[in-house]
């Protein structure tokens, strides 16, 4: 599933629509995770793309101002991707929601499994429920030890699961969970409440160095992921864990290990990381 630097990767990857007007949009097949809006194809001509921002998972694709207009919530699902096409490049089977613009150039969503979601909002709306009880994204000032200490400090669940909770900090997937973890040594099992304001300092660094690396690569190519220009990511090159059952420890050549932790594999250094 794409996370946090293949989704940020991907927005940097739209900015060149920003200022730019929307020619036409086209419905291929409006059944992803929800419908997608079918009032869109009217909607949206004529409109300027304002702004691309980011809030967890989800690209923010602001049109026209203040007064009018709104926001395009778009989500990759588990193997969605957003391509910068010519208008002249075909759609392809799995290709379910375009956004032509007046120069020739398309957004286009492909999603085969159709988990992604294509929303909106009204300007006079705000915001969406989908959003309104998010976390702080990792990346900020507001997401610190202080706070992720005292945000976990009766929880008892594994660390990795609390870090995954999207409304304790959004964004830290399950790749991404597993390689901040090994950076700081802590073992994924271990109680959320357990950990000193020391180690969640430590934590709280190796998530930021973990994501903003992954960002520099382009994020991780592992089955579906490709940038807005077709291209992979490569932080895969660079996992301590992830994936990496049975193979050495790039630090102490143990042999690394996987277990089930909320539904999801979990892979961790039983020498570097004990508990």
């Amino acid at each position: 599933m794409p996370e946090l630097p293949e989704v940020e990767t991907t927005r940097r990857g739209l900015l060149p629509l920003v200022g730019k007007i929307v020619k036409s949009v086209t419905i291929r097949h409006p059944t992803l995770r929800w419908p997608i809006p079918q009032h869109l194809p009217q909607t949206l001509p004529n409109q300027t793309l304002s702004g691309l921002t980011r809030r967890a998972k989800y690209i923010l694709c602001e049109f026209g101002d203040e007064s009018s207009g709104g926001v395009l919530l778009l989500h990759l699902g588990m193997s969605g991707r957003i391509q910068l096409l010519d208008c002249n490049y075909p759609a392809e089977k799995h290709d379910h929601f375009d956004i032509e613009f007046v120069d020739g150039q398309v957004l286009r969503l492909r999603d085969p499994r159709r988990f992604g979601a294509v929303l909106w909002v009204d300007n006079k709306d705000n915001s969406h429920a989908l959003l309104n009880s998010l976390g702080p994204e990792p990346l900020e000032a507001s997401f610190n030890a202080k706070y992720l200490h005292k945000a976990l400090s009766n929880k008892t669940l594994a660390i990795k699961n609390a870090i995954m909770d999207g409304h304790v900090v959004v964004g830290v997937g399950n790749i991404y969970a597993s390689e901040s973890l090994f950076r700081a040594r802590i073992h994924p099992e271990t109680p959320a409440n357990k950990l000193s304001l020391k180690q969640y300092e430590k934590l709280v660094t190796e998530i930021k160095s973990t994501l903003q690396d992954a960002l520099s690569a382009g994020g991780s190519s592992l089955r579906d992921f490709f940038g807005t220009d077709g291209n992979p990511g490569y932080f895969q090159q660079e996992y301590f864990v992830y994936g990496r059952t049975g193979e050495p420890c790039k630090v102490c050549a143990k042999s690394i290990k996987c277990i089930r932790l909320g539904q999801r594999s979990t892979f961790y250094c039983e020498h570097c990381q004990q508990r």
